[in-house]
């Protein structure tokens, strides 16, 4: 989900809460003067407490919104500063910018889900281009069933080691914006390079 879109869906959360309790605050007027007091209050009670219970809902996933657009975006960032486009190019489909560095996968048509993806990244592929990130991988965190150890010798170099959480953030970067996304739109050129690129010719 982009800022814009975010703030799209703040703004309808934040309109229904003053919209219900308005509603609420109402409620008095439609009623029938002359009905008992304890009659007049049950209504508007249930009425707030089910205004109340709907409003917390929307501002939770509200708030998860926003916590999972700040998490993609820091996934982005780590995507930019890690040389994951060197191999993968910048939008992940294999089109690399210097044929000095191996060629990556195209991952917008991966079948790996998160778990795959994360091994991947923290163990990298022996053999491969593909590097271990994980500065524990092999000797602390177990990979691919193997005993802990030493590292295989022909793993790819990495550009730089990442944190667990930097790897969590790049996981759910992919897992939003990349894996499954298939051709490079314009709009995720727009989001990539923040709306500092000319990105006509995508569509």
């Amino acid at each position: 989900m982009d800022g814009a879109t975010l703030n799209d869906a703040l703004f309808l959360v934040v309109t229904f809460v003053a919209v219900a309790v308005a509603g609420v605050a109402r409620l008095d007027f439609r009623l029938p003067s002359n009905l008992h007091a304890r009659s007049t209050t049950r209504p508007r009670t249930r009425a707030a407490v089910s205004v109340a219970a709907a409003a917390a809902c929307m501002l939770q996933a509200a708030a998860g919104l926003a916590q999972d657009d700040a998490k993609v975006r820091a996934g982005l960032e780590t995507w930019r500063s890690s040389g994951c486009a060197d191999c993968h190019g910048p939008f992940a489909d294999g089109n690399r910018d210097d044929d000095d560095y191996p060629m990556g996968a195209n991952l917008r048509t991966t079948r790996l889900d998160a778990a795959a993806i994360t091994l991947t990244i923290r163990c990298g592929r022996p053999g491969t281009g593909m590097p271990s990130f994980d500065a524990g991988a092999y000797t602390v965190r177990a990979c691919y069933g193997r005993p802990l150890g030493a590292a295989p010798d022909n793993l790819q170099p990495t550009p730089r080691t990442l944190s667990l959480e930097e790897i969590d953030g790049l996981v759910t970067y992919s897992q939003a914006r990349i894996v499954g996304h298939g051709k490079v739109t314009r709009q995720e050129c727009l989001f990539y390079y923040e709306d500092s690129a000319d990105c006509d010719e995508f569509k």
